[in-house]
């Protein structure tokens, strides 16, 4: 019986990328291998194992939280967000004895025990009045300022084109300041009927100055102020942040959880 001997007992197999000095036909030219029959066939082989690696990419992982946190909806800043930048607005007219400003205030939210938040304070909008310092000047310094709440803002989306409307002011109502500051204001209607005067006249004990501020508004631009009125309002009651807590499943778990919860006047 002939038997088949290997001289070269091992060789090794080497990756051609790992070995840039060595080419695919130096490592078939290397090692010449010679058989014999006296022995079996004895194959020796070393191998560089080349092991799977897997790469984590920390920069997909970013993304893909940020895509996360986009689909999120933002943070209310009453509610402690962080994240939700903070964003002034507002809306100014300029006339040739007075500029108006007009800007909408957030509510305020207080926690509860249960982990839920209650509107302690409805925002309102504040009006600011400076008086004209010369030509397309305004003395921001002499500005006087007039919030107006809910109720008020409701008043005037409401007023007609020939109507009026008046609102009394004492912000130190209560208090032992009270009636030393006196806040009216009067929304009246333009003689020819073109638009809206706003007159604002301040009397203040406490610095014995008495300030009176008035300011002609077009048809357009009470159109354009009650059109935003009309926006910002369920705002102001927080009535947005009730919307955005509201899941399909809340009604079913609330029902289940208060069974008076259901008592609504159409079910009784």
């Amino acid at each position: 019986m002939h038997h088949l001997h290997l001289v070269s007992s091992s060789f090794t197999i080497q990756n051609p990328r790992l070995c840039p000095n060595h080419s695919l036909s130096s490592l078939h030219s290397s090692s010449p291998l010679s058989f014999t029959s006296r022995t079996p066939l004895l194959l020796s082989t070393t191998r560089h194992v080349r092991k799977k690696r897997s790469l984590q990419c920390r920069q997909s992982d970013y993304f893909q939280q940020q895509n996360i946190t986009r689909r999120q909806p933002p943070n209310d800043s009453s509610f402690g967000g962080a994240l939700q930048p903070r964003v002034f607005v507002g809306h100014s007219i300029y006339k040739g004895k007075a500029a108006l400003t007009v800007e909408p205030k957030a509510p305020e939210f207080t926690p509860l025990d249960s982990g839920a938040f209650k509107v302690s304070k409805e925002g309102f909008v504040l009006l600011q009045f400076a008086p004209a310092a010369g030509v397309r000047q305004y003395d921001w310094g002499r500005k006087q300022v007039f919030s107006l709440s809910v109720t008020e803002i409701g008043s005037l989306i409401s007023l007609g084109a020939r109507e009026s409307c008046e609102f009394f002011h004492d912000p130190f109502k209560g208090r032992s300041d009270e009636g030393k500051v006196r806040k009216v204001l009067k929304v009246e209607p333009l003689p020819d009927g073109s638009g809206h005067f706003f007159n604002l006249s301040v009397q203040n004990k406490l610095l014995n100055m008495d300030e009176n501020i008035y300011i002609p508004v077009t048809r357009a631009e009470f159109a354009v102020l009650v059109s935003a009125f009309n926006f910002i309002v369920p705002y102001l009651l927080g009535w947005h942040a009730y919307a955005n807590s509201i899941k399909p499943d809340d009604t079913s778990r609330v029902n289940n959880a208060n069974p008076r919860s259901g008592d609504f006047e159409w079910s009784r």
